[in-house]
């Protein structure tokens, strides 16, 4: 791609996350999702965030390497009192300085510590300690104070790795020091288009011509990320004018919907079960689940989004054969015939669950998830159906994965089918 989000420059935000847990796995890295979220938000560009172990070595090395190239280095952890908090000694090496105790840092975290009827230890006085040439900057929800340090034309910024603390650090004394200090050469503006249930192979062939118009244009930049039944296809535009930024935007964002077609789902984040949600409140609108292989996984996803007592009705899981008689209707006959791994089941399923829940909207599910076949069907043999005032719809599948990827694709297919109905499009699609 173009790389609009690798140049480095003034404006450029580079982000090195500290601590050993998040190398070996054992905490999730939600700092750097939140911060490069918050810096896009400013206008900024992240070009790089990268982790780093808690030694000195490692948070130097790329603290240096990051100042080469950006006007603004933000540093995540490493700050509190035990012997593996090294951010501090690493900075000192950075700038080229000792560690001084800090007097007004000192008296903070005593106060704090008194407010709790506690006195701070020898050790976590070492917080109080900065670089001899750093500023401190007092930190607004815990007890470590951050560091702001001078390395060559860059400013580093050194926050806490707690997430509370470091969202209330950036925001109230981060972001309000960089817009006093850093030029705004471009603005970004920035915006994700969700894709509903087209692989990421199939996303990129379909935006082949945007992304060749895009690579002539060095202001543009295209993004993907892939998740399970859903990808997303970031674009970010930049322009010295932030107003021209945002039109440009709104233009590069309807090629790709117009390339990508009914497959986009939403944007900026949007998933199935809000989209479908959404749309049945706006049509004022029910719905009720049957469920076989999904367990009830359907009208979960439904159900976690805030406000869906007002659509969803409620679900039957149906799990054995008998029940989708005795509750659902669904044709004795019709069961012996075909058996519950059928086309025809879950048009009668979904159907069912409307008729008993007394709702606008039916969707069912039923199949193999697997481990292991039921008789002639393989693991993955899936059916949904959506039953609704202007007819029935089923769709037939052959889903890959385990156990838990199965279900997993069948509850987004299922929600697709009804997103697709209530939007009034056919849901006739080849299988993927």
């Amino acid at each position: 791609m173009t790389g609009l989000l690798s140049r480095g420059g003034a404006d450029a935000v580079g982000v090195v996350l500290v601590g050993d847990e998040l190398l070996l796995g054992t905490v999730a890295d939600t700092n750097g999702s939140w911060l490069g979220r918050t810096l896009v938000a400013e206008g900024l560009r992240v070009v790089e965030s990268c982790a780093v172990p808690d030694d000195v070595e490692p948070i130097v090395e790329a603290v240096n390497r990051l100042a080469t190239r950006v006007g603004t280095v933000i540093v995540s952890g490493g700050l509190g009192p035990t012997s593996d908090d090294l951010t501090r000694e690493a900075l000192a090496v950075v700038s080229g300085t000792d560690l001084v105790s800090d007097a007004t840092a000192t008296a903070a975290i005593t106060e704090w510590y008194a407010a709790r009827g506690r006195r701070p230890s020898a050790a976590v006085l070492r917080m109080a300690r900065r670089p001899r040439t750093a500023q401190i900057m007092m930190n607004p929800r815990g007890s470590a104070p951050g560091l702001l340090v001078t390395s060559g034309a860059s400013t580093v910024y050194a926050v806490p790795g707690v997430p509370s603390e470091l969202e209330a650090m950036v925001t109230d004394v981060v972001l309000p020091d960089l817009r006093r200090r850093v030029p705004r050469v471009t603005s970004i503006a920035s915006r994700s288009v969700e894709v509903s249930l087209l692989g990421e192979s199939a996303v990129v062939a379909a935006l082949a011509p945007v992304e060749d118009a895009a690579a002539h244009d060095a202001s543009v930049d295209i993004a993907y990320l892939a998740r399970p039944a859903h990808v997303s296809v970031r674009v970010s535009v930049a322009d010295e004018n932030p107003d021209r930024a945002r039109d440009r935007l709104a233009e590069w964002e309807r090629r790709v919907t117009a390339a990508l077609g009914r497959h986009v789902l939403g944007r900026d984040g949007d998933t199935l079960p809000l989209v479908v949600v959404r749309a049945l409140t706006r049509a004022s609108a029910t719905v009720a689940t049957a469920e076989s292989l999904t367990g009830g996984a359907v009208a979960a996803a439904l159900t976690s989004v805030p406000g869906a007592s007002e659509v969803v009705r409620g679900g039957l899981v149906t799990y054995a054969t008998d029940l989708k008689v005795a509750l659902l209707d669904v044709p004795d006959d019709l069961l012996r015939e075909r058996g519950p791994v059928d086309a025809a089941v879950a048009l009668a399923m979904a159907a069912g669950a409307r008729r008993a829940a007394a709702a606008d909207w039916g969707v069912a599910t039923t199949g193999v998830a697997g481990p292991d076949p039921v008789g002639d069907h393989a693991p993955g043999s899936v059916h949904v159906a959506v039953s609704g005032p202007d007819g029935d719809t089923a769709r037939s599948l052959h889903l890959p994965g385990d156990r838990a990827g199965v279900r997993r694709l069948s509850v987004a297919h299922a929600l697709d089918e009804l997103r697709l109905r209530l939007a009034g499009e056919s849901a006739q699609r080849p299988d993927r």
